[in-house]
Formats: structure tokens, C-alpha cells, sequence
């Protein structure tokens, strides 16, 4: 598996007692090789989850982050800041992402790591929320679980037992670049599948068996269901997208 030198850096036991998902910092590593950070530079972290990947942006390159969650409580979240160092850089905020309490043009970069499918896969996000928070020649940068291409069901058949309608955010590559990019709003500065998916994927799933319910309760198919949903892309259809891009106005 591809090797993330600034990862590497962080104790895995925090990360393990803190992540919602896919260990997001080697999702966040990927992405930012593809992106121009740079001290100073105000960047929204938009479903932060336990802010792991805000705490990265603000140590890794010295940016100040917006960490903006609608699961997890600021207070919480201001907590963790604390005691990572970084109080002074990362500001927790509580909010829906459709209801951001932001000045338009605020930010540098607007970044979402493992969540932005939840709430941006409907043609209208990107136009009338997600882009108006960035400056002109701002950045926009996320990473979502997708699939390899698209299919005439939505899916393919080694997942069809598994399949909600929830998973119908699923997409390919092509299918989220087309939807930034037919906006005349930004030029993609990347648009790629990560390599090795399922290895990236695979931690997370192994530490949902046993620990998943307890931590988050019955919710999204039981503490095993990533583990099978692995198990069953015998295809290998699963991707984990990154897409970067720079507005035009």
C-alpha cells in the first residue's frame, strides 16, 4: 500500500479512538499532494466527524481551520483541539451543510473528507452552497467513497444484497467531475481513484466488528457491514475518489 509519511507521524491509537470512517488522514495526505496549501490560508474542513483531518490541516501545513460538523458537538470537538495543540488554528463550529453560517468568498479552500456525498451529490450543492464559500481562484478539495464506473441498477451485482438506498451517493470519477465541472464554476485540478481502495478501507472495517456499535449504536447496516460489503466487491468495483479543482470567479 502507498506509504503516507505525514500519517505516520500520528499515534494510531488516537486516530483508531477518533475516526467515523476510513482512516481519513491517509484520505486527506492523498488528496493534499494535489492541492497548493500554504500557511495562513482560511480552510472550511466540512464534516470533520472528531476534526483527526482539521488537527492535520493546521499541524501539517499551518492553516486555520473552520472545523464544521453536524454529528459531533463544537464543544467536543474544541475538546480534542485542546489537547492536539491547536486551539489557536482550529475553530470547531456546529452546523448543517446546507445552513453554513459563512460569509460568501471566506475561504481559501473548502475541503470534505469522507463526507461530502452525504449532502453534495444533488446537482444544485456545488452551485448554490459549496462554491459561493471560497474566494475567487479559491480551492475545493474532497474525497467520497464511490464505484469504479456507473451501472444500469446503480450498483453492481456482487453488492446488490448489501445495497440501501443511502449508497445510491456512490458514483465514479467521471460521474463527480461532470458534475462540478458542467458548472462553469471551477477548473478540475484532479480527479482520480486512490489506489488500493479496499486496502485503505480494510482497517476501518476490522475495527467496526467489535467496536462500531458500541461507539455509534445500530446504525448504517450493524458494526459488520463494511467488513462484508469488502468481502463482497469479489470485482472490485469500490473506489475512494479524490477531486480537487480551483474556482474560475
Amino acid at each position: 500500500m502507498k506509504k503516507y509519511p505525514k500519517t505516520e507521524k500520528y499515534d494510531v491509537s488516537w486516530i483508531e479512538s477518533n475516526w467515523m470512517g476510513p482512516n481519513p488522514l491517509w484520505l486527506l495526505e492523498d488528496l493534499c499532494g494535489h492541492m497548493d496549501l500554504r500557511p495562513g490560508m482560511k480552510v472550511l474542513d466540512l464534516g470533520c466527524g472528531k476534526g483527526l483531518t482539521s488537527v492535520f490541516l493546521a499541524k501539517e501545513y499551518g492553516v486555520t481551520v473552520f472545523a464544521n460538523d453536524l454529528w459531533i458537538s463544537a464543544t467536543d470537538n474544541l475538546r480534542r483541539f485542546e489537547e492536539a495543540g491547536v486551539a489557536d488554528k482550529v475553530f470547531p463550529i456546529h452546523a448543517e451543510a446546507h445552513a453554513l453560517p459563512y460569509a460568501e468568498g471566506f475561504f481559501d479552500v473548502a475541503m470534505s473528507i469522507d463526507s461530502y456525498h452525504y449532502f453534495g451529490a444533488s446537482e444544485s450543492y456545488f452551485t448554490d452552497v459549496f462554491s459561493k464559500l471560497v474566494k475567487s481562484s479559491g480551492q475545493f478539495g474532497i474525497v467520497v467513497p464511490g464505484l469504479k464506473s456507473e451501472y444500469e441498477k446503480g450498483y453492481p451485482e456482487t453488492l446488490e444484497k448489501l445495497w440501501f438506498p443511502e449508497l445510491f451517493t456512490l458514483h465514479s470519477n467521471k460521474w463527480w467531475r461532470t458534475l462540478w465541472e458542467k458548472t462553469g464554476l471551477c477548473e478540475i485540478t484532479s480527479c482520480y481513484d486512490m489506489d488500493e481502495p479496499k486496502a485503505l478501507w480494510q482497517p476501518w472495517a476490522d475495527w467496526s466488528v467489535e467496536n462500531f456499535e458500541k461507539e455509534f449504536g445500530d446504525v448504517g447496516g450493524g458494526g459488520d457491514f463494511d467488513k462484508k460489503f469488502l468481502e463482497a466487491d469479489t470485482e472490485n468495483d469500490i473506489a475512494l475518489i479524490a477531486l480537487s479543482a480551483r474556482k474560475r470567479i
